[in-house]
């Protein structure tokens, strides 16, 4: 019995053995592939890093100013002033429209209307 229990033990502690070489590997993946998803979220914070700043700079006032001027002929773009805006009571607002507006004629949508006294005849 006591060879028995030794041989039960060895197996447990064999089995317990091999789970956690297992599982070393197993986080030493994880591990390696968490490092490579940090290097490609630092790649793209640095690719959109440069994006900004292109698109900062393409989209400079004079540059469009310059663009707007040479393609005039084709665009009709004007250059943007203060004398383009206006205060917000200037504005001439649409009058709110309500429910009762918009019916004007009741429609007849199911065909002709049935009497109810006449036993389901139409009229």
């Amino acid at each position: 019995m006591r060879s028995f229990m030794f041989l039960v033990t060895g197996l447990v502690v064999m089995g317990l053995a091999f789970w956690a070489y297992r599982e070393n590997y197993r986080t030493q993946e994880v591990t390696r592939e968490i490092r490579s998803l940090h290097l490609e979220i630092a790649e793209a914070r640095g690719a959109l890093s440069i994006l900004n700043a292109e698109w900062a700079y393409l989209n400079r006032p004079d540059r469009l100013r310059e663009l707007a001027e040479l393609n005039f002929d084709s665009l009709g773009l004007l250059p943007l002033t203060g004398a383009h805006y206006v205060r917000v009571d200037q504005v001439a607002w649409p009058a709110p429209v309500t429910l009762l507006d918009q019916v004007e004629a009741p429609v007849e949508t199911m065909g002709v209307l049935l009497d109810a006294s006449a036993g389901g005849d139409s009229q």
